[in-house]
C-alpha cells in the first residue's frame, strides 16, 4: 500500500484495515499480554503493550510481599488487558489481575497434585491471616498457623514459606491454606527418623519442655517423651513441678516405645537402685520404726520410712478409741511418728503400718484394772434401741444391754429411766479385747431375786399372790421376792372343769409347784395342777392304795381328816400354853 493509498484508501483497503483492527481487539482484550515499561511517572508505570495507546499501572502492583524488587524503564512485564481503550483513550491494564490469573492456574494444578505451595503472610484479618501465594491472596486460619498456639506471629510475617492448600473456590475467589499441616508432616518425618535411632532401655539426655499434673514432656532432640509422675522418683511426688522445672536438662531412660503411635515413655527413677529390693528383711513384721508423714487422705496416712519407701497407716490402725475420725485430726503432714510394721508385700510394694500398736491397748489395760465382777461408774454417753453406752476409765465405752438393766422390768421400760449425762454404776460382765467390747450390767448390782427366795428349786411349793387375772391364765407374785410368774389356764387345776381363771381374784393367795426354774433367763414356771397331783400321790402313799379296796375318795378323806386333827392339836397346844 502506497503513501497515497494510505491517505486515501479504497473501499476494500479500508474494510481490510477495519477487520484487522477488530481481530486485534479480539485477540488481546481480557487476556494476559506482554508489555514494556517506557517511563515511570508519579508512582505509575507507563506500559506499551503494542496498542495505539499506552496503559498506566500503579508501581505498587508490581511489588510482592517479601520481595524488594524495583522497576526500571525498559523492563518487560506481563499485565492483564481489561479494555483496549477507555474514555481517556488509554488502555486499561492490571498487574494484580495478571498475577492472579497466573497464580490460580498454577495453584489449581498444585492442589490437584496435593503439592505444597510457597507464600508469604502479609496481613492480619478476623480469625486469621492473609497469605500472598504469588498473586492470589489466601486465608490462613489462626488454628492452622502452628501445631501449638502462637502468641506472637510477627516473626512469621513477610517470610517466604511453604503452605498446604485446604480448599479452593475460584467462583468466589476463596483459597484456604494451612501452615500447620506442613509442620505436622515435617515433624512426623523427623519423629519417625528419630524413633528409629532410639531403643528401650537406652539412657538419653533431654530438656524439660512442659510440665503437667501427671508428668513432664521431655524434648529428646526433636521428639518428645512423657516422663510420668510415678517414674520421676522412687519416693512420692505429689506435683512434678515440685522437683522439675521447664528448661531443666536431665538424663532419662527410655522405658517403652510405641511403634504405632510413636509415643515414648521415659523414667528417671530407673537410673537409681530400687529401694524395695530386700525390703522384707529390713522392715520385720511387729518391729517398731520411725517415719515422716508425707500425705494424709480420707482412708489413712502415708509415712516415709526412707527415701523411696512409704507405708500406709490405715485409719482403722491409728487409734484404739477414736473411731470414724478423719486422719488429719490425729496426724499432720511432716510429723515424725513411731509406727509398727504390720505387713510387708514387696511384690505389690506395700507396707502396712500401725500407729495404735505402739501405744497401750486401753481394752487390755481396762481388763487388768477392772476384771469381771468389778463395780465401775461412768457417764451415759449414748442411748440406743439395744442399750446404754457408758464412758469408762481409759477413754473406752462399755455397753449395758436392755436385758441387763432391771430384774423385774422389761428393758424397753427400764431404759426410759436414763438420759445422756447420767452417772450410773454397773458391774463388769465381760471384756472382749479382740472385738474391743466391754459388757456391763446394772441389775447385777442388786443380785438375782431368784437367789433371794429360800428353798426355791424345781419341785418346791411356793405361795403367791394373784396380781392379774387374764383369759389364758393368772399372774402371780411369789411371796417374799420380786419375782412374778404366769400360771397358764391348763395348770390352774387338775380337773378341767376347775381350770377357769375367773374363779381366782386379785390379791388371793395360791399355792403352786415350781415346774421350771431358768436362772439364766430369769424365768419361773408354776403349776397348781402339778401341786394337786403331787399331793394326791403323797396321800396315796401314806394312807393306802386302791389295791386295798379303799376308793380314792376314802383315801383323800382320811388324809384331810388327819391334817385337820393335826391342826386342831396344834391349836390346843397353843391354848395350854
Amino acid at each position: 500500500m502506497t503513501a497515497a493509498s494510505t491517505l486515501n484508501p479504497t473501499r476494500d483497503e479500508f474494510a481490510a484495515m477495519l477487520d484487522e483492527s477488530f481481530n486485534a481487539n479480539d485477540a488481546v482484550e481480557g487476556t494476559v499480554v506482554k508489555g514494556k515499561i517506557i517511563s515511570i511517572e508519579n508512582d505509575l508505570a507507563i506500559i506499551d503493550v503494542g496498542l495505539k495507546t499506552e496503559g498506566r499501572v500503579a508501581v505498587r502492583e508490581f511489588q510482592m510481599p517479601g520481595s524488594d524488587e524495583t522497576l526500571s524503564v525498559g523492563d518487560e512485564v506481563e499485565v492483564y488487558l481489561e479494555r483496549i481503550e477507555n474514555a481517556m483513550g488509554e488502555a486499561v491494564l492490571s498487574r494484580d489481575k495478571a498475577r492472579r490469573e497466573e497464580a490460580w492456574e498454577r495453584l489449581e494444578k498444585s492442589s490437584e497434585a496435593n503439592e505444597r505451595v510457597d507464600g508469604v503472610i502479609f496481613g492480619r484479618v478476623k480469625g486469621g491471616f492473609t497469605v500472598d501465594l504469588g498473586g492470589a491472596v489466601a486465608f490462613l486460619p489462626g488454628s492452622q498457623v502452628d501445631v501449638r498456639p502462637i502468641r506472637d506471629v510477627a516473626p512469621l510475617m513477610n517470610i517466604p514459606q511453604p503452605f498446604q492448600i485446604l480448599k479452593m473456590d475460584k467462583r468466589r475467589g476463596n483459597i484456604v491454606v494451612s501452615r500447620r499441616a506442613i509442620m505436622e508432616e515435617t515433624r512426623a518425618e523427623q519423629r519417625s527418623e528419630l524413633v528409629q535411632n532410639l531403643a528401650e532401655g537406652q539412657v538419653v539426655e533431654g530438656v524439660v519442655k512442659n510440665i503437667t499434673d501427671y508428668g513432664a514432656f521431655v524434648d529428646l532432640g526433636g521428639i518428645d517423651g512423657l516422663l510420668h509422675v510415678t517414674d520421676i522418683s522412687w519416693k512420692r511426688v505429689n506435683q512434678p513441678s515440685d522437683v522439675l522445672s521447664v528448661g531443666q536438662t536431665l538424663n532419662v531412660q527410655i522405658i517403652k516405645i510405641n511403634s504405632e503411635t510413636q509415643r515414648i515413655s521415659l523414667g528417671m527413677k530407673q537410673l537409681e537402685k530400687d529401694p524395695w529390693e530386700g525390703v522384707e528383711n529390713k522392715y520385720l513384721v511387729a518391729s517398731n520404726v520411725t517415719g515422716r508423714v508425707t500425705n494424709i487422705t480420707d482412708y489413712g496416712a502415708f509415712v516415709e520410712l526412707e527415701e523411696g519407701i512409704e507405708g500406709l497407716v490405715h485409719v482403722s490402725e491409728m487409734s484404739w478409741t477414736k473411731k470414724n475420725v478423719h486422719p488429719g485430726k490425729i496426724l499432720s503432714t511432716s510429723q515424725e511418728i513411731t509406727v509398727q510394721v504390720l505387713e510387708v508385700d514387696p511384690v505389690k510394694r506395700r507396707i502396712s503400718l500401725g500407729l495404735k500398736q505402739t501405744q497401750d491397748n486401753p481394752w487390755a489395760s481396762f481388763s487388768d484394772k477392772f476384771p469381771t465382777g468389778t463395780q465401775v461408774e461412768g457417764e451415759v454417753k449414748n442411748i440406743t434401741e439395744f442399750g446404754l453406752f457408758i464412758g469408762l476409765d481409759g477413754d473406752v465405752d462399755g455397753m449395758v444391754h436392755l436385758s441387763d438393766l432391771d430384774w423385774s422390768q422389761s428393758g424397753e421400760e427400764a431404759i426410759k429411766q436414763y438420759k445422756k449425762g447420767d452417772v450410773v454404776k454397773a458391774v463388769v460382765l465381760d471384756v472382749d479385747m479382740d472385738k474391743e467390747r466391754i459388757s456391763l450390767g446394772v441389775k447385777q448390782l442388786t443380785g438375782d431375786p431368784i437367789d433371794k427366795v429360800e428353798g426355791l428349786r424345781k419341785g418346791a411349793t411356793v405361795t403367791g399372790e394373784v396380781t392379774a387375772v387374764q383369759d389364758n391364765g393368772i399372774e402371780v407374785a411369789v411371796a417374799g421376792s420380786e419375782l412374778t410368774a404366769f400360771i397358764r389356764r391348763a395348770d390352774l387345776a387338775r380337773d378341767r372343769s376347775e381350770q377357769r381363771p375367773e374363779r381366782f381374784a386379785v390379791g388371793e393367795k395360791v399355792d403352786a409347784r415350781v415346774t421350771q426354774l431358768d436362772k439364766a433367763n430369769h424365768k419361773i414356771g408354776l403349776s397348781i395342777k402339778a401341786l394337786e397331783i403331787a399331793e394326791e400321790k403323797a396321800a396315796v402313799a401314806q394312807y393306802g392304795s386302791s389295791d386295798s379296796g379303799a376308793s380314792l375318795g376314802d383315801i383323800l378323806g382320811a388324809a384331810l381328816n388327819k391334817a385337820q386333827q393335826d391342826d386342831d392339836a396344834g391349836d390346843n397346844d397353843g391354848d395350854d400354853k
